[in-house]
């Protein structure tokens, strides 16, 4: 199974996250035959089947740990998909100063590179007319 490698973060950390919050949970969470994979592609059989592009966040997230919690699921057959995860990057300040250092960069290059290619002289109309025939 190929996905969106974001997609299955996603998903583990919250399933991590809820095991240390909820201890009933983290039973379930710990059983030897679930895994991260099979629950993707359980995930992925249940939204195909449903026929909807697209689920709110516990949405998903409860079809995960209702995998996790349910003995006999069947996971279905592997899907090769990708998964489009809504997130937020959230950048620290030394970040975004670097990335502004990085755009001025890639502009002052850009604008180099421009003045550096030669003009191009457009042809006169004289240096055109010069191949015509005049009969007068």
């Amino acid at each position: 199974m190929k996905t969106t490698i974001h997609f299955k973060q996603t998903i583990q950390s919250y399933l991590v996250q809820r095991a240390m919050d909820d201890t009933l949970f983290a039973v379930s969470f710990r059983k030897p035959d679930k895994n991260i994979a099979d629950c993707i592609t359980y995930i992925l059989n249940t939204v195909q089947e449903s026929g909807c592009n697209g689920f709110a966040d516990d949405e998903i997230f409860s079809m995960a740990v209702h995998y996790f919690d349910e003995d006999g699921i069947d996971t279905g057959k592997p899907i090769d998909c990708n998964v489009v995860v809504n997130h937020t990057v959230k950048l620290s300040a030394e970040e975004k100063s670097q990335a502004r250092k990085e755009a001025i960069q890639r502009v002052q290059d850009e604008c180099y590179y421009k003045m550096k290619q030669p003009l191009s002289k457009p042809k006169t109309k004289q240096a055109a007319g010069i191949n015509q025939l005049r009969l007068f």
